[in-house]
């Protein structure tokens, strides 16, 4: 049977789950006379070189396009990338401002890393976020994007190295901007939870002029300004455990890590508390310095009392001072403002030759705020950990309560204040290209360059050097200390009073203690690309096509280390920094063969030559299938590949923190080595790593059994090896590559806490994950008058998500916690799921839109042996069951134009006022899991208006 343009376009168009499929089929068929034929035009989709004429390929794509986009009620394009079903594991939140990545936001394919998922603009590459994720992968930052300058979003789920090279591992997506647009338009929206806070308000102009064929230019410019307040943990106070790090209402105890700051929990073992735990010198037993009574005390200190600090409940067995840090100086949500600007000139200089260039102009200011300083946490730095455990109050120091003997100190830092880190984000983008026919090849070259410059301020961090000092005066203190120009210019004998006595430090003391501390980093791109296409010969399905190609571009990055961290002196903040650069050149092709009317081959080959990692050659197969109108059947299958980026076998280093269970020391009897406490990872970069490689398949469906029905269904399944990794923690801790601090033991036999883990980039491991798509578009005419109802669904299912390690131990992270090393601790939901119905009539459109995340074992890994990964107070496993529950939230949104130039919007994200189940376990947020953000948001409302000219 022979298909017509239209009907293999609608197939196409439900392939990639368009509304602008839906919109067609809703369109009555009407006779129309005979016309002259007419060129077929022909569109460019992601995932392929050649131009189509229908948008219907072999591989799968989801295309969202402004109304999508629209109906969301999402104010920018990451945030809606976010809620798709495809995101999973490793995505880059902009909600987690205290990560190393903080101020952007990455989307993670498949759950593979947002490094693994290549994100382009109008097809080409940007310069990725100057900080890594992790401080190791490097990722496009999603904010660039401005909303009312997008035309559409295709997301190709397939590998796609054969077609862009390096980190096309998972997938790709693909932000293509307007290119053609006249006139003006105006819009403005505001939005705010129902706690009026996390004030989220844009502002946008779009204007355009110059009709391509009858003026032969078009000149596009969008401006954007958007500006998000803060939400606060303590804001939350009324939503049960979101934002609490003290969980006891919930059956956790104090005495866990987990509980609330200043927790005495056992011999030798003390929390931070605000007005200070000191040891005894005698027994080793902590105690609290407002503690009247306290055991040994040469002096007592009554303005020290706890309740002269706090109002947090109390009840430590220990005797320690609680307070609940995390819910009083921790965010659910940073500040940010952001100015986003696109232009665009395109002009016709002959009706086969067009120029155009693109400017892309990206600023944006977030700050985040996180808890006070704890004395006594490790951090590392390329020469190994260094160990703040014994940090003391000197034996004349007057807040010592064992006055004349020094003595251990435990304190939160809540005098100088929480640490708040900035972040000045500058991104820029311009491209110069000319496209043109030249007799039957088709060609397209451009000159892009492109930059991310970042520029981070920390305030508030101690340096270490001067607060032992400052604390215990020894000459050893001092003569280091004394290096710091700060600390020379005190006067002599200066001290650092705490708790109830820091009224009287001065400002030139803090200035010394925690000073400002800037960095910056820097990624760019230089790129020159060609593309020629052609068709060579008719082929009983259509022309054969062919595709030739190639690009050269330098690739440069460079993370200046925080000053100070490059020797371990700042306490909380490990050494994190990278340089390095390379050229890449690759050559590429593709053929697309209509072999039969009904049957459709396709095959693409890329060569790349990386300076610093060597050759890739790798190669993508695909076929269509339809024997019917209205049935289709494709597959792909490609191989990929992902370059070690600069932080990974450049010039520089990681120390960061992760968490981890001590077996050693709970196979003791140490009961709170048995629960995860914080450790830090100090890894090495690798000039020796190889890139990471990978196979993907994918087979699937498109089915149209009725006129306004489209099903699509896809398994997918992709391996990849080589894979660049820090290695597992516990792994590491296994085979001793650690550092303890032998002061911390409890009892004979005790070695001490774990305080770092010994790690470098390792091309050791490989994953498997395997998995189905399917998604249902269906629209609904009940008459005249009545309007028309459209729904859609986007059910992505994990069956596998294995990774295997060098050693060949095998952990399956799918519906489980993990995995922890690589996503803060958000793990990996075998089920995601978006809903979407909506109703629109005349002027009027409303829609509802369901999003949903399946529950997750509160395990590390599939029958992880070690069971559940917390445990209440009285022993038994938490949450209940040792299961998050499943988190569901619905979003409504409507919009009303009473005339052509005027259109009303607002949305209401999360109606019900879900609140996100309690997670004890995720570090990315504070007793929720960071995919659960809007549960912890609450009830938030958007309102807006557009008006054209």
């Amino acid at each position: 049977m022979k298909h017509t343009i239209l009907s293999r376009s609608l197939r196409g168009l439900f392939a990639g789950g368009g509304a602008a499929g839906l919109a067609l089929l809703a369109c009555p068929a009407r006779a129309q006379a005979p016309a002259p034929p007419a060129p077929i035009p022909r569109v460019e989709i992601t995932g392929t070189l050649i131009p189509r004429a229908t948008r219907e390929t072999a591989a799968a794509v989801i295309t969202l396009n402004r109304n999508d986009i629209e109906r969301s009620g999402k104010t920018t394009v990451a945030e809606l990338l976010q809620t798709l079903a495809v995101d999973n594991q490793g995505s880059v939140p902009s909600s987690f401002g205290g990560g190393f990545a903080s101020g952007a936001s990455g989307i993670s394919l498949r759950g593979l890393g947002a490094a693994s998922t290549l994100v382009l603009l109008n097809g080409r590459r940007v310069a990725p976020y100057g900080l890594a994720d992790d401080g190791q992968k490097v990722f496009s930052d999603l904010n660039i994007i401005p909303t009312d300058a997008v035309e559409r979003v295709e997301v190709l789920k397939d590998g796609a190295s054969a077609i862009y090279g390096s980190d096309a591992i998972a997938g790709v997506v693909n932000v293509i901007l307007r290119r053609d647009f006249r006139g003006t338009t105006v819009r403005a929206s505001f939005g705010q939870s129902r706690e009026h806070d996390g004030n989220d308000g844009v502002a946008s102009l779009t204007w355009g002029k110059g009709d391509l064929q009858a003026d032969r230019y078009n000149l596009l410019a969008s401006l954007e300004y958007g500006r998000r307040a803060e939400i606060w943990n303590r804001d939350r106070a009324e939503r049960a455990y979101i934002g609490r790090g003290d969980l006891r209402p919930w059956g956790f105890s104090a005495q866990e890590s987990l509980g609330g700051t200043g927790a005495i929990t056992a011999n030798n073992a003390g929390g931070s508390a605000i007005n200070g735990n000191v040891r005894n010198p005698d027994t080793l037993d902590y105690v609290n310095r407002g503690n009247l009574a306290g055991a040994g005390f040469t002096r007592t200190f009554p303005g020290a009392a706890c309740a002269n600090f706090t109002r947090h409940p109390q009840g430590d067995p220990g005797g320690g001072c609680l307070v609940d840090a995390a819910q009083l100086y921790n965010q659910i949500q940073p500040r940010q403002e952001r100015v986003n600007f696109f232009g665009r000139a395109t002009f016709q200089a002959t009706p086969e030759v067009q120029t155009y260039a693109e400017l892309n102009l990206y600023r944006s200011k977030s700050t985040s705020s996180s808890t006070p300083s704890a004395l006594s946490g490790a951090v590392g730095y390329p020469g190994g950990p260094v160990n703040s455990a014994n940090v003391m109050l000197g034996a004349t120091h007057p807040d010592n309560p064992y006055f004349g003997t020094p003595a251990r100190l435990r304190y939160t830092a809540a005098d100088v204040g929480p640490r708040v880190s900035e972040i000045d984000s500058d991104f820029v983008r311009l491209l110069a290209g000319v496209k043109g026919s030249v007799g039957p090849w088709e060609l397209d070259t451009a000159l892009l360059f492109s930059q991310n410059q970042v520029s981070q301020e920390r305030s508030r961090y101690l340096q270490r050097d001067v607060m032992y000092a400052l604390l215990n005066p020894s000459p050893a203190n001092v003569a280091a200390a004394s290096a710091n120009p700060a600390y020379a210019a005190l006067p002599p004998g200066s001290v650092w009073r705490i708790a109830e006595n820091a009224g009287v430090n001065s400002p030139a003391l803090y200035a010394a203690l925690a000073p400002s501390l800037t960095n910056d980093a820097k990624s760019r791109i230089a790129q020159l690309d060609l593309l020629a296409s052609r068709e060579l010969a008719q082929l009983p399905g259509g022309p054969l096509g062919i595709a030739l190609g190639g690009e050269f571009r330098r690739e440069t990055a460079e993370l200046e280390p925080t000053p100070g961290t490059e020797r371990g002196n700042i306490i909380g903040l490990g050494y994190s920094a990278y340089k390095g650069g390379r050229n890449v050149a690759a050559l590429y092709g593709e053929v697309l063969a209509p072999v039969h009317p009904t049957v459709e081959l396709s095959a693409a080959l890329r060569a790349d030559h990386y300076t610093d990692a060597g050759d890739a050659y790798n190669p993508k197969f695909g076929v269509k299938w339809t024997p019917v109108r209205t049935f289709a059947l494709r597959g792909t299958y490609a191989r990929g590949f992902r370059a070690p980026s600069t932080a990974e076998n450049g010039v520089g280093g990681l120390a960061a923190f992760s968490t981890a269970v001590d077996p050693l020391r709970c196979s003791l009897g140490v009961e709170i080595a048995c629960n995860p406490a914080a450790i830090a990872i100090i890894t090495s970069p690798n000039p020796a790593l190889s890139p990471e490689k990978s196979r993907s398949v994918n087979v699937g469906m498109v089915w149209d059994p009725y006129k306004r029905t489209n099903i699509a269904l896809d398994l997918w399944e992709i391996k990849r090896k080589n894979e660049i990794n820090q290695e597992q923690s516990d792994a590491a801790i296994q085979a001793g590559r650690i550092a303890r601090d032998p002061s911390g033991a409890t009892r004979p036999g005790d070695p001490g806490p774990i305080t770092a883990v010994l790690a470098s980039y390792v091309n050791s491991a490989r994953t498997e994950v395997r998995g189905a798509d399917l998604e249902l578009n269906q629209r609904f005419d009940f008459g005249p008058g009545t309007g028309e109802v459209t729904m859609n669904t986007k059910w992505t299912h994990l069956f596998k998500w294995l990774r295997t390690e060098q050693d060949g131990s095998a952990r399956d992270f799918a519906g489980t916690h993990g995995n922890c090393d690589v996503t803060n601790c958000v793990g990996t939901p075998e089920d995601r799921v978006n809903f979407g119905l909506s109703w629109e009539r005349a002027a009027w459109r409303v829609a509802a839109n369901v999003n949903y995340r399946g529950d997750l074992k509160n395990t590390l890994f599939k029958n992880d042996p070690a069971g559940c990964a917390s445990h209440l107070a009285n022993g038994d496993a938490a949450p209940a069951g040792c299961e998050l529950p499943s988190f569901t939230t619905v979003d409504l949104t409507f919009r009303w134009k009473p005339s052509t130039r005027v259109e009303v919007f607002g949305s209401a994200q999360n109606i019900f006022d879900k609140i996100a189940p309690l997670d004890p376990l995720t570090y990315g947020a504070t007793a929720y899991n960071p995919l659960d953000y809007a549960g912890a948001v609450g009830r938030f409302f958007t309102a807006g208006v557009r008006y054209t000219f």
